[in-house]
């Protein structure tokens, strides 16, 4: 089926409250790389309030769903939007890294499709208790499980400078990392306001003039509290060992550093780790064990864009499973 053919998405899906309603990014590609699969257990290893899932089952009475997520909101949510399906969803409040073990605790010995869709979701995005964004004042939390581990205001607390323009450069890919990690050490701020603030204040004028300075560093120490990018490569890894064969994986990622990440991981697999040179045959033995389905990373369409600006910055990736659970 053509992207063409699928419906639009509605604003709120049913079962979810309004409070927690999120537009799915790239709805339409999703279902169309999953269009093949009719039966089996699916993972949405970021079920948010169900906004792919719901589609997902929806699209045939033959497939079974597990989904993850951190944010106790987001799992009410999403095990709300789900009860319709009559058993057919299980929600589990869990980290993405631990799908292995959630999966076996549940008697899942293999996957027929895994759904990663990264990032923040809307209601997380928009309520400013969050902390996590520039363009609303609240404390500097950012934590996907608030009350589990250290908020980005503990963590600015106690961070060096060095540390922290190590942590903007290498999450945030901020040019000017060592000028903002020393302003934010001289201000120590604890909310979102007093953040945004001081680094708009640290960055050159023209700058600031081309978007609000302040979304790399937002979204570096969103990463760094949540620990994102050490756990999505593991992930990765972990969910494509668990697909059948022609299984298929898809991860919507939203900033380079994850999608650098997704891709490597899928690269990886495609070549069965090969170490040969390129160009030249393969005599190390190494074994495919996907096949990618897009040559890069496709983006979300002209008129989604339009209508969803965050579904800008969105890349999908997806492969397909060549054998059998590892």
């Amino acid at each position: 089926m053509s992207h063409g053919d699928v419906p639009a998405p509605q604003t709120t899906p049913p079962g979810v409250t309004a409070a927690f309603a999120h537009r799915p990014v790239m709805l339409g590609e999703v279902l169309e790389v999953f269009e093949p699969l009719a039966d089996g257990v699916f993972l949405d290893a970021t079920v948010g309030g169900g906004g792919h899932a719901g589609p997902l089952l929806e699209r045939a009475p033959g497939r079974r769903l597990v989904g993850l997520d951190r944010d106790p909101e987001a799992v009410a949510a999403a095990t709300a939007a789900l009860g319709r399906f009559a058993g057919r969803a299980t929600v589990v409040k869990a980290r993405f890294d631990q799908l292995a073990e959630v999966l076996s605790r549940l008697g899942v010995t293999g996957l027929n499709g895994a759904l990663f869709d990264l990032g923040v979701s809307s209601p997380q995005l928009d309520r400013p208790s969050r902390g996590f964004s520039y363009r609303s004042d609240g404390p500097l939390d950012m934590r996907m499980s608030q009350g589990e581990g250290a908020s980005a205001a503990d963590l600015i607390a106690s961070s060096s400078e060095e540390q922290l323009a190590r942590l903007f450069a290498l999450h945030g890919e901020e040019r000017f990392a060592r000028r903002i990690a020393a302003a934010v050490v001289a201000g120590r701020p604890e909310t979102t306001e007093e953040l945004a603030r001081i680094v708009s204040s640290a960055v050159p004028a023209a700058v600031r003039r081309r978007g609000h300075p302040a979304k790399r560093v937002f979204q570096a120490l969103r990463a760094a509290v949540n620990e994102e990018l050490g756990s999505l490569g593991p992930a990765i890894d972990a969910a494509l060992g668990l697909l059948s064969p022609g299984g298929r994986l898809v991860v919507i990622s939203y900033h380079s550093g994850e999608d650098r990440v997704v891709k490597q991981r899928l690269s990886a697999a495609a070549t069965g780790g090969c170490t040969c040179p390129p160009g030249y045959p393969c005599v190390c033995g190494a074994e495919p064990k996907v096949r990618l389905l897009n040559r890069g990373a496709r983006q979300a369409s002209a008129a989604e864009q339009s209508d969803n600006p965050r579904a800008r910055s969105a890349r999908l990736r997806s492969a397909e499973a060549l054998c059998g659970p590892s």
